[in-house]
């Protein structure tokens, strides 16, 4: 049985929180958390910590939209670290990667060290089915729901005209930041028409057999 009376806080009150991703299991970042934010993530469901920074309480994902809907809370042996067991939604790094845990060196293969791409569109996708779903004032996905198909066409119109203007300048960082935001609002656009990621790759997949024949 969990009993928050049992963990060890340090001298500021404060405890380590692991979060994991409940269904891959991937480490995906860590925070402290005290007295109250274990109380809080418990009562509500979100997980929510200590910031050492602002001394302040704050909810995962409060002006993001990464919420993180806590599946089970858990603390070690010795009482002193806490496990967070999530579903995630977006991302949970502010740098715009799944986790906090992207750099990774491998040991298992010598003299093999790859910079693995996250999975990210996945997230993104979900990210924007959620503001679909429980739209969150401020958020510009949910002003574009709001404006409706003609507002999301005229998006994908503009941010095509600037990836052809990109592609014609010189070195490709103007032209991969105009295509990451081609990518986001056809994503946007799909789940407006409530087409589904798995539909695009299996179509890919289609393609590719197409061309092997």
């Amino acid at each position: 049985m969990f009993d928050i009376e049992k963990i060890r806080f340090n001298e500021q009150g404060l405890v380590p929180a692991i979060v994991q991703d409940v269904d891959t299991k991937e480490v995906l970042m860590l925070a402290y958390m005290n007295y109250e934010s274990i109380n809080l993530t418990i009562e509500t469901g979100f997980a929510t910590f200590y910031s050492r920074s602002r001394q302040a309480i704050w909810k995962k994902g409060e002006t993001s939209g990464n919420l993180q809907y806590v599946k089970s809370v858990s603390y070690d042996c010795d009482q002193d670290s806490i496990l967070l067991q999530v579903e995630q939604v977006g991302v949970a790094c502010h740098t715009g990667n799944y986790s906090c845990f992207s750099e990774k060196l491998s040991l298992n293969e010598e003299n093999d060290v790859k910079n693995e791409v996250p999975s990210y569109l996945p997230n993104l996708y979900e990210t924007i089915l959620d503001r679909k779903k429980n739209p969150i004032e401020g958020s510009y996905t949910t002003y574009l729901f709001n404006q409706g198909i003609d507002k999301i066409l005229k998006k994908i119109g503009e941010e095509t005209s600037e990836v052809i203007i990109g592609a014609k300048n010189e070195g490709t960082e103007e032209l991969i930041y105009e295509i990451s935001d081609l990518v986001y609002h056809t994503m946007v656009l799909m789940v407006e028409k409530g087409i589904k990621l798995e539909e695009i790759n299996n179509s890919l997949i289609n393609r590719k057999e197409k061309v092997k024949s």
